[in-house]
């Protein structure tokens, strides 16, 4: 896109959605109520794991792990897009844009990774269980968390960098619920189909690879689970599997939608970043409590005094 007087804007204005004023208020308290739910239930996990000895194994470092980024996802996002219902809370400035973008990317590679992490553990725990101590021991399960760390940096700097060496011009608008690369692409001054190609290419490589991968993993999982005799061990290593299996799903699905259609910031895209931004770290804990007997059984010891 051509424009004039192509210098990088002090602040930009995000729109929002597009809902009538009337439902600011609940919009409001419904993000709100999200939010605080989120960090609590988050919270929670880390503290139920390091205070249940027996909740000391590389499932619930990684869930921990997980947890943590699950809060800081969605505290880039959501308390920014709460003060957007108030007067000039929707004005971010340039600086803020870029550590909005960064955090983003950063946390939603690191999040990829860290599934994919996920699914390895399963497969060397159902698969290779006589093994699984040795293979898993706490220096490798640092070195994999670091690393999913680092990979999700790495992939970010490339993004961000390439975003914002773009000329931008008067129009400062961000047609949009929160600073993201494929809404910043469209007020750029230059070509940008390069950046277009690299988001979709790289974006759609981690995504497309991680999730082979965890696929690979629950293939010989479900292999090695049809293989048990028992009914009863294999309803508990389906059970072990299944909030994995549910919280990759819920997460991947928008992703892909939204990631992998860069030109197309619609309605619908708005309210799918929503989902993966806020809904979803809100449902993990949910899902990884009420899904797993090991998890109700701290949370029942640590928080009434239950022994069981």
């Amino acid at each position: 896109m051509e424009c004039p007087n192509q210098t990088q804007p002090a602040v930009f204005i995000i729109s929002g959605f597009s809902f009538p004023k009337e439902l600011d208020v609940l919009l409001l308290l419904f993000f709100l109520l999200m939010y605080i739910l989120t960090l609590c239930g988050n919270s929670l996990i880390v503290w139920v794991v390091a205070s249940d000895v027996q909740l000391h194994k590389p499932m619930y470092w990684f869930l921990c792990h997980l947890s943590i980024m699950d809060m800081a996802f969605s505290s880039i996002v959501v308390p920014r897009l709460i003060a957007g219902f108030f007067p000039g809370g929707n004005i971010i400035s340039f600086g803020e844009c870029i550590c909005q973008v960064f955090f983003l990317n950063f946390l939603g590679c690191t999040e990829s990774l860290l599934y994919t992490v996920m699914a390895y553990d399963r497969f060397i725990a159902i698969c290779k269980p006589l093994h699984y101590s040795h293979i898993m021991h706490w220096r490798v399960c640092l070195t994999l968390c670091l690393g999913t760390m680092i990979g999700g940096c790495l992939n970010s700097v490339l993004e961000t960098t390439l975003t914002f060496q773009l000329p931008f011009g008067w129009n400062n608008k961000i047609d949009y619920v929160f600073c993201d690369i494929p809404a910043l692409l469209k007020l750029a001054c230059a070509d940008t189909t390069f950046n277009e190609m690299v988001a979709v290419v790289d974006i759609g490589l981690v995504a497309m690879t991680c999730f082979i991968l965890i696929l690979t993993s629950y293939v010989y999982i479900v292999s090695a689970i049809l293989r048990i005799s028992s009914s009863e061990g294999r309803r508990r290593a389906f059970s072990t599997c299944s909030a994995h299996i549910t919280v990759v799903i819920i997460y991947y699905v928008p992703v892909v939608f939204h990631y992998l259609r860069p030109a197309s910031q619609d309605y619908m895209d708005g309210v799918v970043s929503m989902f993966y931004t806020t809904v979803t770290p809100f449902l993990n804990p949910v899902i990884y409590t009420f899904r797993n007997k090991e998890m109700k059984a701290a949370l029942s010891k640590v928080c009434v005094g239950n022994p069981k």
